[in-house]
């Protein structure tokens, strides 16, 4: 069901933990259906000097922050815009139809981080939008 990508990831997450005054926070996801993503990061001269995550939820969520952490660290904000939820799937191999939705609260988490950025320091950055809050996950 898995591939051993996503195992790697799920059993030795990268880039764990959070930054002390991180330039943007983005938390996504909700208590109801169990996936919460906080991604923290910490820009300079619009790049992405590093990156870390907490998330709770399924292997398939810890997964997909961890991958998307590691797909941004070192990019430029212009860059890590287009990591898309398609992407982080494709670098973990492909996920289950059912867990479709980790990745694609990975790519919110990254904008919601983004975005409050852009907020935190009156930047504006083309691409960077408000993040949608949806409950994305389908109810088994």
């Amino acid at each position: 069901m898995y591939t051993e990508k996503v195992m790697d990831h799920f059993a030795n997450p990268r880039n764990v933990g959070e930054i002390e005054k991180a330039s943007g926070i983005g938390e996504v996801g909700n208590m109801k259906c169990g996936d919460i993503m906080k991604i923290y990061l910490s820009i300079e001269d619009d790049v992405i000097k590093d990156a870390k995550f907490k998330t709770f939820g399924c292997g398939a969520a810890v997964a997909s922050s961890s991958i998307a952490t590691e797909m941004i660290k070192g990019k430029s904000i212009e860059e890590a815009l287009k990591v898309t939820n398609k992407l982080v799937a494709e670098e973990l191999g492909g996920l289950p139809p059912a867990k479709m939705h980790c990745s694609v609260l990975a790519e919110e988490a990254v904008m919601a981080a983004l975005w409050d950025y852009t907020k935190s320091t009156g930047i504006e950055i083309e691409g960077v939008r408000e993040p949608v809050h949806e409950d994305h996950h389908e109810h088994e």
